[in-house]
């Protein structure tokens, strides 16, 4: 009963790509190297959530 509010890793990981993508795109307008740096590392988070879902 107390994991109630406990979150699956793979959906946390979820919102954290989905921000770091979101962020890629609004810097995609102004700064393209730092969007570029964020969506790296949103594939990253990709691979782990992908990896996660496997096992």
């Amino acid at each position: 009963m107390l994991n109630l509010f406990k979150r699956n890793s793979a959906t946390s990981l979820q919102k954290k790509y989905d921000k770091l993508m979101k962020e890629a795109y609004v810097l995609s307008k102004s700064n393209p190297e730092e969007s570029k740096k964020k969506q790296v590392e949103a594939q990253e988070l990709q691979k782990l959530i992908i990896a996660l879902q496997a096992a």
